[in-house]
């Protein structure tokens, strides 16, 4: 670990809570270079959501790579992208009736926020963007004024103009229909809350704290935003690519984005971020929003794979939402066991959050003690109170409940550490 004190910036963070260095890894499990394994409830923060090096990518990846094919191409047209456009058009958006133009952003998530939040004002002409309470969209200047983490949000970094923050479901407390809290808002001149250009909202708050927006709250979300012209933006870069079952984390409450921001798992690994948007939201002109490395072939590779793999039917949602009940079995049994030191917990399909006390280091200790047993999962929440739970969705039934079980050891052993 010297050469990282020694040479690499203060800004890593990871390291710092899983201080071993990394060498292997095989869909939900880990290797350090001493040989020691994790199993890995962590997948990269939602990016190996098909688990680390998936067969069929690295097979596609080598082949590809040897024939000397096209790796970087700005925008320009290749093979690769072209499967790549034709593989998500009919596995993904054709079954789903779902009429989108695709805008290859650059490769991180944080660059689909930024071309959506871009975009969205000067489609409407409105320059305010709302967001909401602990939701998280990145750390670009842009994404950053609508995170609302106050860690990330010193003023020095960028001024924070023309965006408002409304509470999230269940953050004024469940019997609050926060919905009508916004639209009170709106329909007040003098709220000191301009009418906005789009609302952008996470369906489930990873870093915020795995909070679930119930999907009536979601339903009602839209129509608010069609009543008032407002573009409706859904950041499903943490909680899509299969991650609540469903390819779109949004697809079982029946709503339908104008925008659509997706990134992490969508190039297994490779990165890639893409903004879907409604045709009629099209108004850009030839090159007014581009990066360098908007035409990441090899990303265009991974993803066609795996969207050919594991989207051309319904199966793996099943597969999904068994594994899922794994999950919030395990984890009800570990809050019922261990309440009220292990507070509660929320989630759906394979991503969890299990609570402890905002005051206490709890999740911290838990995490570490996980982590010195072979279990990595990291923390989330506004004082990282929140223990995150997101395994791969290929990981076997046998490793989530080994899982599970260093998780319940952990818990154990630091509340009783605690008393």
């Amino acid at each position: 670990m010297k050469i990282f004190r020694e040479l690499e910036s203060s800004v890593r963070s990871y390291i710092r809570s899983f201080p071993m260095v990394f060498d292997k890894a095989a869909n939900d499990e880990v290797w350090d270079d001493q040989g020691n394994r994790y199993i890995d409830f962590f997948a990269g923060a939602g990016t190996n959501n098909y688990g680390h090096n998936p067969d069929c990518v690295s097979e596609s990846l080598i082949s590809y790579l040897q024939e000397r094919r096209i790796i970087h191409s700005l925008d320009k047209a290749t093979v690769a992208k072209r499967e790549f456009l034709e593989t998500f058009r009919g596995n993904i958006l054709e079954p789903r009736n779902m009429d989108y133009k695709i805008q290859f952003t650059g490769p991180t998530g944080t660059n689909s926020v930024e071309s959506a939040l871009k975009l969205a004002r000067m489609v409407k002409q409105r320059s305010n963007i709302v967001s909401f309470t602990n939701g998280y969209h990145g750390l670009t200047l842009g994404a950053l004024a609508v995170t609302g983490n106050d860690y990330y949000r010193d003023e020095s970094f960028g001024h924070r103009t023309n965006t408002a923050h409304m509470p999230y479901d269940g953050f004024l407390g469940k019997d609050v229909d926060t919905i009508e809290v916004f639209r009170k808002y709106l329909n007040e001149s003098s709220s000191g809350v301009d009418l906005p250009a789009a609302v952008i909202v996470e369906t489930i708050q990873g870093e915020g704290g795995i909070n679930v927006a119930r999907y009536e709250w979601l339903r009602n979300l839209q129509e608010l935003c069609r009543s008032h012209d407002i573009i409706l933006i859904v950041d499903d870069i943490q909680v899509g690519n299969g991650r609540t079952g469903t390819f779109f984390s949004f697809e079982e409450a029946g709503i339908e984005p104008d925008m659509i921001c997706m990134s992490k798992a969508l190039g297994g690994g490779i990165p890639f971020a893409i903004l879907l948007m409604k045709p009629e939201l099209d108004q850009w002109k030839p090159g007014e929003h581009t990066g360098t490395f908007r035409g990441n072939n090899l990303a265009f590779v991974a993803s066609a794979e795996l969207i050919k793999k594991y989207w051309s039917d319904n199966e793996f949602t099943a597969v999904v939402r068994a594994k899922g009940e794994i999950l919030k079995k395990g984890i009800q049994s570990i809050v019922d066991d261990f309440s009220p030191f292990a507070k509660t917990f929320r989630g759906r399909g394979m991503v969890w959050g299990l609570e402890f006390e905002k005051e206490k280091d709890h999740a911290a200790e838990v995490s570490h003690t996980c982590f010195e047993n072979g279990l990595i999962a990291e923390l989330c929440g506004s004082e990282n109170h929140v223990l995150k739970l997101l395994p791969p969705l290929t990981s076997t039934e046998a490793h989530l409940k080994e899982g599970l079980g260093i998780l319940r050891n952990a818990v154990e052993k630091v509340r009783n550490s605690a008393k």
